[in-house]
Order: structure tokens, then sequence, then C-alpha cells
């Protein structure tokens, strides 16, 4: 992947500073809608409960750190952390406009060393993120750092669909259109070619469960959405 003579942490900075004003827009149009969902799935595999303290991690333009602050309701607290602070303006907009603003506490910080306690948290979570982390594991070993043990660590990203013909016509569309996409409601094809380059270079679903087992979890699993094309991973902090 070219990152254009720059640190990867840097130019992923750079490119998601660059797209964040359409981010949520683009998801819409890239997922038909379905985006949504999936981060519902994703709330329920965290074990999300009222009252609960649950970390969201990339959480970009604050999406699902909304949903998470739904189910934990009034008494819960959702703290959201990110790279880039022009995801973070978007969260705060996008928060503002909800009734959730009480209930997440956003900052801005590195989620390769996460600024937290150990076992601070009733879980965690990281939707579209992990494949954007200069060191993988490092990343998905401070998840677990900082969350109880018995709780849950989730990432939501994109996935390796293996069907035959629906497999191409995945990759043939996200290497193709979404960049073409990206160039017509957004101004940034090359910031959208780095998505497709990104989903490319990460481990499959399964490949994932794996490095969360050797990183410590147990009860690690997948489960793929949209045939495959989303994923998924979870594993539990041991007691």
């Amino acid at each position: 992947m070219d990152f254009s003579g720059k640190d990867k942490a840097t130019y992923v900075q750079e490119t998601f500073n660059s797209i964040a004003k359409r981010y949520d827009l683009m998801n819409t149009l890239m997922s038909f809608g379905l985006d949504k969902g999936w981060r519902r799935k994703a709330v329920y595999t965290v074990e999300a409960r009222a009252g609960m303290h649950i970390l969201d991690v990339c959480c970009g333009t604050g999406q699902l750190s909304m949903e998470l602050a739904e189910t934990v309701g009034v008494t819960g607290k959702v703290t959201g952390l990110d790279f880039s602070e022009k995801m973070l303006e978007r969260a705060k907009d996008n928060i503002s406009q909800s009734s959730f603003e009480p209930v997440i506490h956003l900052l801005q910080g590195d989620a390769m060393n996460l600024p937290f306690e150990e076992n601070t948290f009733d879980g965690a979570t990281v939707g579209w993120g992990l494949r954007n982390l200069p060191d993988l594991e490092q990343g998905i070993r401070e998840m677990i750092r900082v969350v109880k043990p018995g709780t849950v660590v989730v990432s939501l990203d994109m996935a390796k669909p293996t069907l035959p013909v629906f497999k191409q016509g995945y990759w043939l569309y996200f290497e193709k259109l979404v960049p073409w996409m990206g160039k017509v409601w957004a101004g940034k094809a090359k910031a959208y070619q780095y998505l497709h380059d990104s989903t490319v270079e990460f481990p499959a679903q399964q490949e994932l469960a794996r490095i969360f087992e050797r990183s410590g979890l147990i009860e690690t699993r997948y489960q793929n959405l949209f045939g495959g094309v989303v994923a998924i991973v979870s594993g539990r902090k041991l007691s």
C-alpha cells in the first residue's frame, strides 16, 4: 500500500480528516443503508446493558457510540476515542443533534496507547478501525488491557466473502465503484481507494478471530454479515 512517503498513522489521520464531512453519507451509500443494522449487531455482541461503561475505539463520526449509548442509557456511559480531529468534530455535531449527548464522552487519542487504566470498561468496540492501525495486535492488546475481566471485545469491519461469483462481484464493486463513488460524492477518490487497499490487506475474519485468541481472548468467534462482506469478530477477556 502506498502511503505517499508517510508513515501509516500520519497517512490514516490525514485521510480521515479529508473525508470526515461526507463519511456518514458514503457509509450509507456503500452499504446500501445496511450499516446501521450492522452496528446494532455489534452492540448486541459486546453485551452492552443499561448502566455499563463501554469504550468505542476509532469512534469516527460517533455512529456506533450513539448505538451503544441507546443501550447503556442515562445510567451508563460511552467513551469514544479517535485519532482524527475532523472525525471527532463530526461526531460532536452528530451527538449534539441526538438525545445521547449526556451519555457520550469523546476524546482524541491513540488506539495504540489508550489513555486509560487497566480493567476500566465493561466492554470495547471498534468499528472499521483495526485495519487502520500501524500494529493490529498491539491495538487489540490495548483494548483487552482496558476492559474488565469477563467482558467482551468486538470488531466490526469489512471482511472477505468466499461464495463464488458473489466474491468476485464484491471485489469488483469495491475496487472500481467505491473509489468512483468517493470521487463523485466526496471528491476524494484516492481516500476511498485506500479503503479498498486496506481491506485487501486486512486479515480475513477467520484469521482475525485467531489473532484475537492469540492476543489472550477466549470464546473467540466471527459472525458473517451480508454474505461475509462484513464480519463481527469478538472474544472475551479471561475472568
